[in-house]
C-alpha cells in the first residue's frame, strides 16, 4: 500500500460519489490508497465505491467528524505516512493528489483553495459561494478566539473537504473532533496549536458543492460559512 492514504466520507452519496472518485481516477499521481469511509449510508453508496475499487470502512457513529478520525486512524494503523481528505461530494483538480504530496514535503499540515462546482449553480451562485469562502476567512482571523497566544500559527481558513497532513501531526494534535458538522475550525485550531508549520497550496484546487444554497437560501448559508452554524435547519443540506 501507499504511504499516502486519500480519505473520502460518505453518507448516502451515491448520486455523486462516482463523480468524486472519477476524479481522484484521473489524478496525475496516482500513487495513494482510496478510502471510502461509509457512515450508515441506506441508499447505493458503498456499491459505487467498490466499483472505483475504493476500500470501504463501516463507521456507525453519524457525525463527519466521526467517518474522518475513524478513516484516518484505520489509514495510520495500516502504515500511512501522509493523509490527503476530500468529500464525496467534491471534484478534486487533476494535480490534487500530487500538490498535497508536494506540499507535505516541507510542512505538517496543507490546505487548498476551493471553488465552485460548475455543475450546480450558474455564474451568480458561483460568485456568491466565492464572497461567502472570503467573508468566513476574514471573519476567521479577526474572531479573537482564533487570535490566542496558545497558537502556534497564524488562522487562515482552511476547507475539510481539501486539507492533508502528516500522520505523526494527526496523532499528536488530537485528530478530528468526533462529532457532526461543523468540524473545521476545531480542527484547525488543534493543529495550530500542535505545529507552525502549515502551508496554503494554491496547487491543491477543489470544486465544493453549492448545494447547500440551494437548501439554506443565501442568508443561512451565509451564517453557515461565518460559523453561526444551521440554526433550525439539519447540518446535512440535501
Amino acid at each position: 500500500m501507499s504511504s499516502l492514504w486519500v480519505i473520502v466520507p460518505a453518507y448516502n452519496e451515491q448520486a455523486r460519489l462516482g463523480d468524486t472518485l472519477a476524479a481522484l481516477a484521473a489524478q496525475t499521481d496516482r500513487d495513494f490508497t482510496l478510502l471510502v469511509v461509509d457512515n450508515g449510508s441506506t441508499d447505493g453508496t458503498v456499491r459505487v465505491a467498490r466499483s472505483f475499487g475504493a476500500t470501504v470502512l463501516r463507521e456507525p457513529e453519524k457525525g463527519v467528524g466521526c467517518a474522518v478520525d475513524t478513516g484516518f486512524r484505520h489509514a495510520i494503523a495500516r502504515g500511512a505516512v501522509h493523509l490527503a481528505r476530500t468529500d464525496a461530494d467534491c471534484l478534486p483538480a487533476p494535480g490534487w493528489v500530487a500538490a498535497a504530496r508536494q506540499a507535505l514535503s516541507g510542512a505538517d499540515f496543507a490546505y487548498g483553495r476551493i471553488v465552485a462546482r460548475r455543475d450546480e449553480h450558474g455564474p451568480a451562485g458561483r460568485a456568491f459561494f466565492r464572497v461567502l469562502v472570503g467573508a468566513a476567512a476574514f471573519f476567521g482571523r479577526v474572531r479573537p478566539a482564533h487570535r490566542g497566544v496558545e497558537f502556534l500559527a497564524p488562522y487562515r481558513m482552511h476547507a475539510g473537504n481539501n486539507m492533508a497532513i502528516t500522520a505523526e501531526l494527526y496523532l499528536a494534535c488530537g485528530g478530528m473532533p468526533r462529532r457532526p458538522s461543523p468540524t473545521d475550525r476545531a480542527f484547525l485550531n488543534r493543529v495550530r496549536r500542535t505545529t507552525p508549520a502549515i502551508v496554503h497550496s494554491r496547487h491543491m484546487v477543489v470544486a465544493n458543492s453549492t448545494r447547500r444554497i440551494r437548501a439554506y437560501g443565501l442568508v443561512g448559508t451565509a451564517k453557515w460559512y461565518l460559523d453561526r452554524g444551521s440554526g433550525p435547519l439539519t447540518a446535512d443540506p440535501r
